[in-house]
């Protein structure tokens, strides 16, 4: 191991003892410090992380400047035992992030997609996936939650799922509809006629038998969507497995602003379920449907005409 490599190795010790999961600085860092051994480089300057950070030509200045970030963590911390470290300034490579518009799935949709994964020729593949669209869609979990989940995390008599190792590595408790309950129960049961030995304690688990992993489940969506006659709205718009998060925090509330509910107020319950840290990141699907900025209007105009 390279001397920068077994920096890496403490750097990363030393931030996720501190909380941080760095799993994405950690497979970029990992190439960058690879990018350095093979140029003979003893430690970081800004040239040669400018080099790094911009060598996929076609990629957007938005990801340029996410590998550079990751790049100026590592610099500081190295910079603090060796003044010789160069640390990149901020803002050396400018960009506008524009957030993706939402691409919110109709009930049909859902329906879709779990008809295609159906499908899927593998047998564990077809059980898993239908499992999982459907569990993401009823509950809002981020992807990497559920993939985290494990099978002691679902209560069948309480009929919950517990994601222990949210965003920030907080754990909440999510009550299940009943029929997602049953879901559940079916999939566990289907699958263990498939896997008779023992596999992974992963709740969802790939065909070897072992925990689903991120990127083959992103592409295997990327799949079913064009299988269930899905397509991008826009440049901005296209399915992603993400917005199955988006489509139930709005559908959740459209249902309350159609039943009258008082929505600030149970807003924060859906803050919690959803796992945000702050009920501000769930303001914001309040602009994510024109159908929800339609009945907030509605209500402030009813507001205002009661007023003397």
């Amino acid at each position: 191991m390279s001397p920068l490599h077994q920096a890496l190795a403490d750097y990363l010790a030393v931030r996720r003892a501190m909380g941080f999961k760095l799993d994405r600085a950690e497979k970029l860092l990992g190439q960058f410090v690879s990018y350095l051994d093979e140029r003979g480089a003893a430690t970081v300057t800004v040239e040669h992380a400018l080099a790094w950070a911009t060598a996929p030509r076609a990629a957007s200045a938005w990801w340029w400047a996410m590998r550079m970030s990751a790049v100026r963590g590592f610099a500081g911390y190295l910079h603090t035992v060796d003044p010789h470290v160069e640390v990149p300034p901020a803002g050396i490579i400018a960009y506008r992030r524009q957030r993706a518009t939402p691409f919110l799935y109709s009930a049909a949709d859902v329906h879709a997609l779990v008809e295609a994964a159906t499908g899927l020729p593998r047998p564990t593949s077809a059980v898993t996936y239908p499992a999982l669209v459907s569990v993401l869609a009823v509950t809002g979990m981020r992807l990497g939650e559920a993939i985290g989940l494990d099978t002691s995390d679902f209560d069948e008599d309480a009929g919950t799922l517990t994601v222990r190792d949210g965003k920030f590595g907080k754990a909440r408790l999510l009550p299940l509809h009943p029929t997602t309950t049953k879901g559940i129960r079916q999939y566990l049961r289907r699958r263990s006629g498939l896997h008779r030995t023992h596999v992974s304690d992963a709740l969802f688990i790939s065909t070897a038998g072992t925990r689903l992993d991120h990127s083959c489940v992103q592409k295997t969506f990327r799949r079913l969507t064009r299988q269930a006659g899905l397509h991008p709205r826009s440049a901005a718009c296209r399915p992603r497995i993400h917005d199955l998060r988006h489509s139930f925090a709005v559908a959740t509330l459209l249902d309350w602003y159609r039943q009258g509910q008082d929505v600030p107020a149970l807003m924060p319950r859906l803050s919690a379920y959803l796992g945000h840290t702050d009920p501000k990141h769930t303001f914001w699907y309040l602009s994510a449907a024109p159908e929800l900025l339609t009945l907030a209007g509605h209500r402030l105009h009813t507001y205002l005409d009661s007023r003397p």
